[in-house]
């Protein structure tokens, strides 16, 4: 296309940016409702001659502005990238496979052939793959090369859907002469789970091409990362390897390295804050230690890696003469590791690779007991560590607070009894004591408030304390409001536990409010998926991306007030299950609180 046909069109299309192979309209916030809203992107498609791409990122696209678009595409067989991003804002679900369907619908009619499909940051969640199927499924999609997914809350049932869609693809594709050659598949923040997970592993086996796979971020465990290892093994052109934030253990670590070997090719891994520990470090650097040369970066930080683990890693990179980076950031090395460490990259050329260690811990003080125990043959304590680790999927590893961090079996009833001394604060001691009570006249703030959450600064906020938390709470930007909402909604509902009655009644009111708001919002900016993920990770049933969170509230109170939002009208049907999916899982921190757990159980079961 020749710079004047680009001046040209561009003259005629405002604040449209067209560039040589394609049309983006990306950023303009635009909301296409009808065909007509989307007047201006459908001359722009016709009046490119070589539409190689359409960028339509940070639009919010409706059915009937869809249809129109996908006529428009239906005259461009050249049409190779499909970068759909962030599209879907503030849509009600039922419109997103209907507008998925319709563009699908022109791109087979156009007869082109999709390399790129970007449909990252919109989600749709497992419905939105049914629409998506169906383009996957068609001849469209027969030489696609790139899916990028990101952020879309598959679940479980989406990823199965997906991956039935992409395994019928391929099976199409090669009747047809040219099997489907997907080499980048990115999806992370998804929670596809170990079911999830084992489903797209039979894609990636079957289909031998994978250069890239990025699935940070969706609870896999090592059931899922040795269903997705042994996928690796028959892929030997995987460059680029990301499964940060999924929960390895030594298990998932021992599967990974044995497919290792077979991925000479790698250039990218990480494995951060996949709770390696120092065996399951050492395993993978034992298997990066022989070849492996093409290595430019390995994330393995907050991992929990003992010095003894630090130490080999490096000693596996003397052979890495293309490395760039080594992130170790986070773990557990110590003054003296963090030295012997810095020692051996010295020594063999690679300490400018070495990233921050800012943020590593001391070491912990059980690592050489147990390595003394492992010299000696210790099989007892790894019978102990197994037992602590297996079955992944529905036990969560348990981080105490002490110095050594060390996993620790509590006594539940201990526990509880600790948390309640803790936390209950006696408003009515006077009463017990036969003493009159004094007024208490002072004025608290909703900030001093959240800043201490005690029942004392809870009622001395007065009568209109809901207005003024909502106000509170609505006073902030949009891109804080959900964490403002979710985390004020945890330090209200905790104090409907070990309360005066008082107390109890007001913070139940209350926390019903918060709910209400919480999905009144979720359902007004279609964030269903957001929504359901921050009440995970505030009530510890997931973890957060902040590394630095702590729930500093009272689980108890929080599953009660919880257990009674859920029998009102206005709680969604598909939290109820994603909160029942979760909380089969044992928890420590829930269940110190076993009759408040079971009775939540029991409420959801009845929906």
């Amino acid at each position: 296309m020749s710079d004047t046909f680009v001046d040209e069109v561009t003259k005629q299309l405002s604040d449209t940016s067209i560039e040589s192979s394609g049309v983006s309209f990306e950023g303009k916030s635009l909301k296409l409702d009808t065909e007509d809203d989307a007047r201006e992107i459908i001359q722009a498609i016709s009046s490119c001659q070589n539409l190689h791409y359409l960028n339509l990122e940070g639009n919010t696209l409706g059915v009937d502005a869809a249809k129109g678009i996908a006529k428009a595409l239906e005259s461009h067989s050249e049409f190779k990238r499909a970068l759909w991003k962030d599209m879907f804002t503030g849509r009600v679900k039922t419109e997103i496979p209907k507008a998925l369907q319709f563009l699908g619908s022109g791109l087979v009619l156009s007869g082109a052939q999709l390399v790129e499909l970007d449909l990252s940051d919109n989600a749709f969640g497992p419905i939105g793959v049914e629409g998506l199927a169906v383009l996957l499924r068609s001849h469209s999609c027969h030489a696609l090369q790139i899916l990028k997914l990101n952020n879309n809350g598959l679940g479980i049932g989406g990823g199965k859907l997906l991956s039935r869609a992409l395994l019928d693809c391929y099976n199409k594709s090669r009747e047809s002469g040219r099997a489907l050659a997907l080499k980048v598949f990115i999806a992370g923040r998804n929670r596809l789970e170990n079911e999830g997970t084992k489903a797209l592993s039979e894609v990636f086996k079957t289909l031998g091409t994978m250069e890239e796979v990025a699935m940070p971020q969706n609870g896999i465990y090592h059931v899922g990362i040795t269903a997705l290892s042994e996928a690796f093994i028959q892929n030997p052109n995987l460059r680029v390897l990301n499964l940060n934030d999924n929960t390895l253990t030594i298990k998932g670590a021992l599967a990974l390295a044995a497919a290792l070997p077979n991925l000479q090719k790698l250039q990218e891994i990480n494995l951060g804050d996949c709770l390696l520990k120092t065996k399951g470090a050492m395993s993978i650097a034992a298997a990066l230690a022989e070849g492996h040369e093409e290595l430019q970066k390995l994330h393995l930080g907050y991992n929990e890696i003992g010095p003894r683990g630090g130490l080999e890693l490096a000693r596996a990179m003397r052979n890495k003469e293309k490395l760039i980076l080594l992130d170790l950031d986070g773990n557990m090395f110590g003054e003296t590791g963090r030295q012997e460490l810095q020692s051996e990259l010295k020594d063999s050329g690679r300490l400018g690779t070495l990233g921050s260690l800012n943020e590593d811990e001391n070491e912990d003080e059980g690592e050489d007991e147990e390595d003394d125990d492992d010299d000696d043959g210790g099989e007892e304590e790894e019978e102990e560590e197994e037992e602590e680790e297996e079955d992944e999927e529905d036990i969560e590893t348990v981080e105490s607070e002490s110095e050594d961090r060390t996993v620790m079996k509590v006594d539940f009833g201990d526990l509880k009894k600790a948390i309640q001394e803790i936390q209950d604060v006696k408003l009515n001691d006077n009463q017990a004591t036969g003493h009159k009570p004094v007024e208490d006249t002072r004025v608290v703030s909703v900030p001093e408030f959240l800043q201490h959450p005690t029942q004392e600064h809870f009622l001395l906020l007065g009568n209109n304390r809901l207005e003024l938390i909502m106000k509170e709470i609505k006073d902030c930007n949009d891109d804080s409001y959900l964490e403002k909402l979710v985390m004020t909604l945890m330090k209200v509902s905790s104090l409907t536990a070990n309360s005066s009655e008082q107390t109890k009644q007001a913070a139940l009111s209350c926390s019903d409010a918060l709910y209400r708001e919480l999905f009144k919002w979720a359902e007004e900016h279609e964030q269903s998926s957001i929504a359901n993920n921050s009440l995970l990770v505030h009530l510890g049933l997931i973890k957060s991306e902040d590394k630095k969170m702590k729930l500093a509230w009272n689980l108890d109170g929080c599953m009660g007030a919880l257990e009674q939002a859920i029998k009102q009208d206005y709680f969604p049907q598909g939290t109820r299950e994603t909160l029942q999916l979760f909380l089969r899982r044992p928890n420590l921190s829930m269940d110190a609180f076993p009759a408040t757990k079971h009775k939540l159980m029991s409420t959801l079961c009845e929906f």
